[in-house]
This record gives C-alpha cells, structure tokens and sequence, in this order.
C-alpha cells in the first residue's frame, strides 16, 4: 500500500469529478435558501458521498504522484466529523487486515466481537439495508467519537496532532456556512446524513465475513449513475485486488477478470435494485462475526 500509483502522472479525469464536487458544494451552499428542501437533500447528499469516494482515490495515490497534493484533493471536511488523516490510516489497515471483516484486524469491519445488549441493539438496528441507511449515520459517528475519546485519555499527544489540522479546515467549513446563511444543523441534515446514507448503500453488502474465504469482496454490476456516484468503487472485488488502480480502469479489469472473481467466491449483485429487493427489511448476515459467535463477551 506504499506503492505509488502507476501510470499518467496526472488523474484527468479524477481532477475533472474533484473540481465538479467542490464547486457544486459552493454554488449549492450559497444558493441552498432558493431550494427546495428535498432538492437539497439530493444535492448534498450527493455532493458529500461523492466527496467521500474522492477521498477514498486519493487515499490509494490518485489523482497524481505526489501524496501531498492527493492530500489537499481530499482533506476538505465537508464531512465534519471524520478527519481525513483518520480516514487514511484506517483504511490502508483495511486493506491490510490479515482477516478483512474481522473486527480485531479490520478497522473498517461492520461486525462485531461482543453480544453484550449494547452491542447486539446496534447490530439490530443496522442488520438490515433500511436499518444501516437510516441508523447507521449517528451509530458511526457516535461510535467513532467514543472510540476517539478513549485514544484521547491513552495517546493525547496523538489524537492533538490527528484532529488539530481537521478542526482547523471545520472552522473555516463551518465559517463559509455561516457566511451563506446555512446552520450547522440543518447542514447536517440535508448534506451529511444523506451523503452517509448513500455511501451506506454502497458499503453495505460489499463485504461478507465467511470462515472459508475470509472477507471475500462483492461486486454490483450495472451500477447505472451511482457508479460515478462511487467512483467504480461497487466493483469492490476487483478494487481489492488492485487498490491501485484508477477508478475509470476497474470496470476493464472487473470485466476481464469477472469468471475468475466468482469462482474464487466473489458475490456478483445485478445492480443496487437487488440489494434495496433483498436487503432492505432483511438481514444481511449476523452481525456478530462468525470467529467470534458463541464467545462469551
């Protein structure tokens, strides 16, 4: 994962989708008051999992060579709550983990170790599709925060120079919001919580823990706009093989590779139709990953 990416030295087309995004966020946010609430709701939170899927690029060495401005493309927190040095570590370990899905190797993991009944109401909440869009944005936060809070008692040191740079950019966020006239909570509402929701949709089903081929990566074909709504990142088995690749060059290898990927077990889903069909009041999977079921928590 400390590989650069290879190829051009400059992601076009990547710098094409972060100009798009950061200046639709500042014409919607300063024309939000002549919109429509839902309207808004649609834009913002389009514009903020959109954002999320380029900060996931230029976390694995896009849109050019240099770590430092891939930083800048992505550090922007529109977000609010998740500091982009956090995002980064995080998910290079995921791609690390030895057993991706499992929570005591993968940071990102959905499961969970413990069948305490804090635990297991959370993995109620969130088993399901509708569950995980409608309760899983203030879970994770929540969950986040708690998670961060206790690195604070252990590592202060650390967790000051991790969120210091973060809550310095959500000043200035939070100044521009001010400026135009939009509040911090009805921001929250209208651009965080559907931008989660919508990247929800993408990560919910990309990922299944099983004993025999652990953490195997699903794929969504025929994806229609939300593939450029996730930069290609529903092709998440042929990301997992090559995390290095550009996002407008998965589908190409998905598509060569697609017969090998199933019989090495990837799930293959139609389209996000399927999942919403299957998974919106139905579980998943439990919640309680399969190493750990039937441990005492």
């Amino acid at each position: 994962m400390r590989q650069s990416a290879q190829g051009r030295s400059v992601s076009w087309p990547t710098m094409v989708v972060a100009l798009a995004i950061y200046g639709g966020w500042f014409v919607v946010t300063l024309y939000h008051s002549a919109i429509a609430t839902p309207v808004l709701m649609l834009a913002g939170g389009w514009l903020l999992a959109w954002q999320g899927s380029l900060q996931h690029e230029t976390i694995h060495g896009h849109p050019t060579r240099s770590r430092w401005i891939n930083t800048a493309v992505g550090f922007a927190p529109l977000s609010l709550w998740l500091p982009y040095r956090l995002y980064r570590r995080s998910h290079l370990a995921h791609h690390g983990a030895a057993i991706i899905t499992d929570p005591h190797h993968d940071p990102e993991s959905r499961y969970r170790t413990r069948t305490d009944a804090l635990s297991m109401a959370a993995g109620f909440l969130q088993a399901t599709l509708l569950g995980q869009m409608v309760f899983g944005p203030p879970i994770t936060i929540c969950r986040f925060l708690i998670v961060e809070a206790r690195r604070l008692v252990r590592e202060p040191k650390r967790v000051v120079r991790d969120w210091l740079p973060h809550l310095i950019a959500v000043a200035l966020v939070v100044w521009w919001l001010d400026h135009v006239g939009l509040g911090v909570v009805r921001y929250v509402m209208v651009f965080v919580y559907p931008g989660m929701a919508l990247t929800m949709l993408r990560s919910y089903a990309e990922h299944r823990a099983d004993l025999t081929t652990f953490g195997r990566a699903a794929s969504v074909e025929r994806a229609g706009v939300f593939a450029l709504l996730f930069l290609n990142n529903n092709l998440h088995a042929a990301h997992h093989e090559r995390p290095l690749l550009n996002w407008y060059e998965l589908p190409g290898y998905h598509d060569r590779n697609r017969a090998r990927l199933i019989e090495q077990g990837a799930p293959i889903y139609r389209g996000y139709g399927e999942i919403v069909r299957r998974f919106a009041i139905f579980a998943h999977d439990d919640m309680v990953h399969p190493r750990h079921r039937g441990i005492p928590s």
